[in-house]
């Protein structure tokens, strides 16, 4: 009977022990928003940057203006597809925010 009880209370302390980090790591939505932002931002930075190198680098050589053109249209399309993969990059995380609340209200938790 000791034995069991020695067990029972080792079992119920091991359980507890398990079954609080795995809920407190659910996923941070906000935190993951966040950072997803603050990657972007970063990423629109970046490609600014780099547009504005190009750009000055246009003072150093002569270029004719359908290059110059070609050129800006390729740093329009550049910030166009930037644009259009960020903006699906939230859409994904509100999708995936909006499923799991579906599926925590389906199965009660």
């Amino acid at each position: 009977m000791r034995k069991y009880l020695v067990v029972f209370i080792a079992s119920t302390c091991l359980g507890i022990s398990l079954a609080l980090p795995v809920h407190a790591q659910g996923p941070d939505w906000k935190a993951q928003k966040k950072a997803l932002k603050a990657q972007q931002k970063q990423a629109r930075h970046d490609l600014k940057v780099q547009q504005r190198n190009r750009k000055m680098s246009w003072k150093a050589r002569e270029l004719s203006s359908a290059e110059r053109s070609r050129a800006k249209h390729q740093m329009a399309r550049e910030r166009r597809k930037l644009k259009e993969k960020q903006e699906d990059a939230r859409q994904d995380l509100k999708d995936q925010n909006k499923a799991l609340k579906e599926m925590n209200r389906v199965y009660g938790q």
